[in-house]
């Protein structure tokens, strides 16, 4: 049964990101981002198949009470996600 669930997770043919990458990008969004201790992050990779994506980013979810969820998409691993990168993604989000 695992293995079936670990196929399904998996279609795409790109584990998910281990723990500490996901830790490490929320840590550093928080310090990047300057975030209140109420805010809540999520991290993931995705894979686009399409030829005009980045191939695979990181999307940073941030959620924090009585404010839009930002969206901040880095074209990169999340064990390949610089400060740079971040900053340079926050910026383009927030327009």
């Amino acid at each position: 049964m695992a293995g079936l669930l670990g196929a399904f997770a998996n279609r795409f043919g790109r584990a998910r990101p281990d723990r500490a990458a996901r830790d490490r990008v929320a840590a550093l969004a928080r310090a990047v981002l300057a975030l209140p201790a109420d805010a809540t992050l999520a991290v993931n990779e995705i894979v686009c198949a399409d030829p005009a994506c980045p191939g695979t980013e990181t999307v940073i979810l941030v959620m924090m009470p009585g404010v839009r969820t930002r969206a901040i998409k880095v074209a990169a691993e999340a064990e390949a996600v610089t400060e740079a990168a971040l900053r340079a993604a926050a910026a383009e989000e927030a327009g």
